[in-house]
């Protein structure tokens, strides 16, 4: 392969374009947002095409300009926000000509958006059909009986069961996963011939992400469909795009055909991606986080964008902005491949230094739980009698010693937190045991349980939920010193802040700042800081990265091995990422509604996975290799066959094994009785009649 020279002068769109007659075909877009002297640019000069029944996919980091410029496309932009430059032509139709009125019939008809958030973009007030029938009014003239037929319809073409009764329900009566689908449903209504997912699958687990993904695909063949994908994950864009474009800071930086990304990816940007990612082959030692943070947008770029972050900069790139280059059949801006015969090269694993190892699991448990239940009773009536009970976590037993990481992984409302919650005695068990270095937690005063409370600590899921926002930083941290008396003397407090801070890869400034004013990934690092000001042995990690980009997950899985190492930490890790979990874990526990079902040595049971909800989870990960056909001998072979349906009610949960009604090997044994637990080689466990 070689590359071409390419201009001097920085051309503003990327010269890949789609194989077929384009559907979509953008060029030079831009949108200023703000005042006119000093206007934000997220979308600074952006071109790509699109054809029909094609998936086009825009990766990046959250703040790139990605979203904005779907809203762009749709003319949905903030009241701030205008288009200043740039032609966006639909089936050769130029959509920024058209007026207000007449976009109204291409939003939702010709062009239909799903956005990242169901639960924000669904109206809670109004019933699913009303949602549904607004569109097919609007674009395609259906009321009344007709109407429902048709949204009967598309609940059952997105997978949603009993849907003739589930039209009349509200969005709150509807889970993550069937919420999306409604989502899809009513994007479907207007039968567009583009569809733009905007991170369609971010806050799903791998099952339903899995299905969701698959429901996409399907629907798409089925239609003929163009789709613009806009993610930062590189499995789902692995699983559905035919191409790629890679943005940074407002503009295309990379754009090419999925084989050829996956197999050598060419910006530097790019490959900072790929290193980032948690793998097994990146077990044991530091991830390749990329440090710093995109640049600030309302600014005048003089060189190249990602030249304060990129490994291979010179001089060149602070002074000049690169032109396209092609290189094959891909095409890149950077000057590393100006007037050369530069090569695309594989990524290669990252090397660096040997992590260290953690204690053996024969070391005495730090945490020991027996049999842990947690059951919320359901009241009706005037005198609020109990008629059923919630089984949230119905007798889990587990043990992690100093210095482990045990991951606790499962599907959404499976009973995840609610038992990590209840370890730390923030929800009150209903039976089992908890012990704590040796000392039983449960049936303590709050007195005696405050004293034991420095020894454990919880980092959330949402960091901004649960930073006070009205207090600033150092006031957070020094919380939990106070209200523990870990530290009386005010200027000693003050110094354990600035140290923590610095610690955690802040500046010790930056106590006077509020939650506000920094970064999700900033604030996961003053949630971690928090639970570290107390000099805890055990902390729980609620989905501490599921928000985070790859790059800002990278700096946070790095930061927590190295604080564990130092601290001698304990971590229980609470998570549905399964590439996490082989980078991160040690042991690993296996939950399914309410119990676990298997667990062991997390090499173990990623390899060899014995009970099928196990392997059905890994099925559903989006693999790179499997999907892009690049060293397949490496994938492993394994089937991709994922759980079906949804996770039953923890109000009702299947008589025997709970899994048999989404299990193709499930007999007559699996439903009449529950399975005992069998042990295996190697430390394993596991709860099935038929172990594989």
């Amino acid at each position: 392969m070689t590359a071409s020279t390419g201009n001097a002068i920085p051309q503003p769109e990327s010269p890949d374009r789609s194989p077929v007659a384009p559907l979509l075909d953008v060029s030079g877009l831009r949108v200023h947002i703000g005042a006119r002297e000093r206007p934000v640019r997220p979308v600074d000069g952006v071109g790509f095409s699109i054809g029909a029944g094609e998936t086009f996919a825009l990766l990046g980091e959250s703040g790139c300009g990605k979203s904005m410029t779907a809203l762009a496309l749709l003319r949905l932009l903030p009241d701030a926000g205008q288009i200043v430059a740039g032609e966006v032509r639909f089936a050769g139709d130029d959509l920024l000509a058209r007026t207000e009125a007449d976009m109204r019939e291409v939003r939702g008809g010709k062009i239909a958006m799903i956005f990242q958030e169901p639960s924000t973009s669904l109206n809670p007030v109004m019933t699913v059909m009303t949602q549904i029938g607004e569109v097919l009014a609007r674009h395609r003239g259906l009321r009344g009986a007709a109407a429902r037929d048709e949204a009967r319809r598309l609940l059952d073409a997105v997978g949603i069961p009993d849907a003739e009764r589930r039209l009349d329900d509200y969005p709150f009566q509807f889970s993550g996963g069937m919420k999306q689908r409604v989502m899809i449903a009513m994007a479907l209504a207007g039968e567009p011939e583009l569809l733009i997912a905007d991170e369609p699958t971010t806050a799903l687990d791998v099952t339903i992400q899995a299905q969701v993904l698959d429901l996409l695909a399907s629907l798409q063949a089925e239609r003929g469909m163009g789709m613009l994908l806009i993610t930062h994950d590189l499995g789902v864009v692995a699983r559905m795009a035919q191409r790629i474009g890679v943005m940074y800071a407002g503009e295309l930086v990379e754009t090419g055909a999925r084989d050829d990304f996956f197999r050598a990816p060419l910006h530097p940007y790019s490959r900072k991606l790929f290193a980032a990612l948690p793998t097994d082959a990146q077990r044991g030692r530091p991830l390749a986080a990329l440090g710093g943070h995109v640049p600030r947008l309302d600014q005048a770029f003089t060189g190249c964008r990602f030249a304060g972050r990129c490994p291979d900069v010179f001089g060149r790139c602070h002074d000049e902005a690169p032109a396209w280059h092609v290189v094959g059949a891909q095409a890149v801006r950077c000057h590393l491949y100006a007037g050369t015969q530069r090569a695309a090269e594989p990524v290669k694993a990252a090397e660096g230094t040997i992590l260290p190892q953690p204690p053996s699991q024969a070391v005495a448990p730090l945490l020991d739980v027996r049999d842990l239940q947690v059951h919320f009773p359901v009241r009706k009536g005037l005198l609020r009698r109990e008629v059923a009970r919630v089984r949230a976590v119905d007798g889990v037993s587990l043990t992690l010693a100093p210095g482990r990481t045990l991951a606790l992984v499962g599907e959404s409302g499976c009973g995840k937190t609610t038992a990590g919650k209840a370890i730390l005695q923030l929800v009150t068990p209903t039976g089992g045991e908890v012990y704590l270095d040796g000392t039983p937690l449960a049936g303590l005063s709050q007195a005696a349980l405050r004293e034991l409370r420095r020894d454990f600590q919880m980092v959330f899921q949402d960091p901004f939920a649960s930073l006070n926002p009205r207090m600033r930083v150092g006031e957070i941290i020094e919380e939990g010193l106070l209200a523990l008396g870990v530290e009386p003397d005010p200027l000693k407090r003050a110094g354990r802040i600035d140290t923590l801070l610095a610690r955690v890869g802040l500046t010790p400034d930056m106590k006077l700042r509020y939650p506000h004013e920094f970064s999700g990934g900033q604030r996961q690092r003053i949630a971690i800081a928090r639970a570290l000001a107390v000099q805890p042995k055990l902390i729980v990690c609620d989905e501490p990265t599921s928000a985070l980009d790859v790059s800002v997950q990278a700096q946070i899985l790095n930061l927590m091995r190295e604080l564990q190492a130092e601290f001698e930490l304990a971590y229980l890790f609470i998570t549905h990422n399964i590439g996490v979990v082989s980078w991160m874990a040690d042991d690993v526990a296996v939950m399914y509604l309410g119990r676990i079902v298997e667990q062991g040595p997390v090499a173990k049971v990623l390899e060899a996975p014995a009970h099928p909800y196990t392997r059905a989870l890994l099925a559903a990960v989006p693999d790179i290799a499997r999907e892009t056909a690049v060293n397949v001998g490496d994938a492993g072979g394994r089937a991709r066959t994922t759980a079906a349906g949804d996770l039953p009610s923890p109000l009702a949960p299947p008589s025997g094994c709970h899994f048999h009604p989404r299990c193709e090997r499930a007999t007559d044994i699996c439903r009449a009785q529950y399975p005992a637990q069998t042990d295996l080689r190697g430390g394993r466990s596991v709860r099935c009649h038929w172990p594989l």
